[in-house]
């Protein structure tokens, strides 16, 4: 071979015709990289208006892949309408993220939206891995210019790739981790997919405490420098240090199981009896940790917290009449029950068992006090300290004073209170026991970090009201179908269904309990508390 045709190797295009589909292979190879000049990858394009069409679509894709093949970055940054940043992505896949060959094939093209498959190599101090991937991109006309660009994601170098996250290779700061459960068996992303997010926390925060050294990886670099790192493919193996946890793999594996039936459903068990977390599962296509992280109206599980309230400042008794009417006014808004129910001469713990939320917002009235809520569940169930540490990110409860039609909202768990599955099942285990036990993922033993503490203990006439209207609730009352397939008589349960604005169906949320464990879900948009979080939480607490 002579050097001019090396030269074109070494940095430049390959290009196989397709079934004359007007498309090709675009193999980038060797130590090319952006001379600078554009060469003739460039789309010359003229300025047009209206929608993009099909063909100017294909030849800026085209265009597009070639050039990003080639290395050439600048090219590859004009055809799109987020030049700098298509710029230093593709120029950093070479440099930073270590990609060493490429084979880029376009996939069949719909309407401007052009898929392609990738099958790179990346090359890290000697070591050689294999990854291969699909992604798409999508053309549209540029705003100022007129012209066909690539409308810039960074998902078009790696669909996994979110806004401002990069993909990078090398020695990561922190080596991996083997996490276990209590009994030590290990707790893998790949037989367990929900735990990837807690197990790339872990290995942020404790992989350089427990031992352990590096290899050599091929990662995302998220956005948030607290965030951890998302390991795509490991090139050299690290030596992993054990680390254990409090979670439970069966129970963890029934969890996985249940959510796996809900699209965007996440929950959590927990012991009661010392807080260790035994189970966390998200379903959800953004592979956010809701179940620990998430922000939502709890709706009426909330009603655990505020019927303590209630019942320790004296203004309700499980066996006192609780006027239960089809509707409540407070602070110039009506508030209603599902359908409209009323429950004639009902006491409080029949009006708890059927989710009344009119029987809640008419002991306002006589609790004549702003902050009674947020008070209870802060000295009592912990909610709202803002310093629970369970060994990973982690979002507190939040329950704001309120007044007038905010505040018997709040009653029933709508307005500004915010929870997660876990902050549910921790206000659920504490009304189990009357204790406060904050989560624990893991030992806190491990870093020294203190754990949060409730004010007072709830008060044994309280506790044990509780107790029995949850069990009420599980054997008649909303959760009586659900808590059926969960065994023993040891049980209690609370439904909830949290209407939020612009979704078309409430989001569902289940607490309940079963001897020492206590669990929680929630499904966005699953309707009411039985119809998709129930099934959950019952799934779980048969598996424990």
């Amino acid at each position: 071979m002579n050097g001019a045709a090396k030269g074109a190797i070494v940095g430049g295009v390959f290009l196989a015709m397709l079934g004359g589909a007007g498309y090709g292979v675009y193999a980038l190879v060797g130590d090319g990289g952006d001379d600078g000049k554009g060469g003739d990858t460039a789309v010359r394009a003229e300025k047009g208006s209206g929608p993009v069409t099909d063909k100017e679509a294909a030849q800026t894709a085209k265009a597009f892949l070639t050039a990003w093949a080639a290395g050439d970055a600048r090219a590859a940054a004009e055809l799109t309408n987020n030049v700098q940043a298509a710029q230093t992505a593709v120029a950093d896949y070479r440099a930073k993220a270590f990609v060493s060959k490429a084979v880029i094939t376009p996939g069949t093209q719909a309407g401007t939206t052009i898929p392609f498959a990738v099958a790179a190599e990346i090359t890290y101090e000697g070591a050689t891995k294999p990854l291969a991937y699909e992604s798409k991109l999508t053309v549209v006309r540029g705003l100022t210019s007129g012209k066909p660009l690539v409308d810039w994601q960074p998902s078009v170098i790696h669909p996994q790739l979110q806004k401002d996250e990069k993909l990078r290779a090398g020695a990561p700061a922190a080596p991996p981790v083997k996490a276990v459960d209590h009994n030590g068996e290990e707790l893998s992303a790949e037989k367990y997919p929900s735990l990837r997010p807690v197990l790339d926390q872990l290995r942020q925060t404790y992989g350089g405490k427990t031992g352990g050294k590096t290899g050599a990886e091929l990662w995302i670099e998220p956005a948030a420098q607290d965030a951890p790192k998302r390991t795509l493919l490991t090139l050299v193996e690290g030596e992993p240090s054990t680390l254990k946890t409090y979670l439970d793999a069966k129970v963890q594996a029934a969890a996985e199981k249940a959510v796996a039936k809900y699209p965007e459903s996440s929950v959590v068990a927990v012991q009661p009896s010392n807080g260790h977390v035994l189970a966390v599962a998200n379903n959800r296509k953004d592979g956010f940790n809701a179940a620990m992280e998430g922000r939502r109206a709890p709706g009426s599980t909330m009603k655990i917290v505020t019927a303590a309230m209630l019942i320790d400042r004296g203004k309700a008794a499980a066996d006192r009449p609780a006027e239960c009417t089809k509707d409540a006014s407070w602070g110039g808004r009506t508030f209603h029950n599902l359908d409209n129910f009323e429950l004639p001469g009902a006491n409080f713990a029949t009006s708890f068992a059927k989710s009344c939320n009119t029987a809640f917002i008419k002991q306002i009235d006589d609790v004549d006090d702003d902050s009674a809520l947020a008070k209870e569940a802060r000295e009592v169930f912990g909610l709202g300290l803002d310093n629970w540490k369970t060994g990973i990110r982690s979002a507190d409860g939040q329950v704001p004073e309120a007044k007038g039609a905010e505040a018997a909202a709040e009653y029933i768990g709508q307005g500004r209170i915010t929870m997660n599955p876990l902050n549910v099942a921790s206000f659920t285990a504490t009304a189990r026991i009357g204790v406060f036990h904050q989560p624990l993922l893991v030992s806190p033993e491990l870093d020294g970090r203190p754990i949060a503490q409730a004010g007072r203990q709830m008060k044994p006439s309280v506790q044990q009201q509780l107790v029995r209207m949850m069990k009420q609730t599980a054997s008649s009352g909303t959760a009586a179908k659900t808590m059926a397939a969960v065994g023993g008589s040891d049980k209690g349960a609370k439904t909830g269904s949290a209407e939020v604005d612009g979704a078309g169906s409430p989001d569902s949320w289940f607490t309940g309990y079963s001897g020492d464990v206590a669990a929680a879900a929630m499904v966005e948009a699953g309707g009411h508390g039985a119809d998709a979080a129930g099934p959950i939480v019952a799934s779980v607490l048969s598996a424990s």
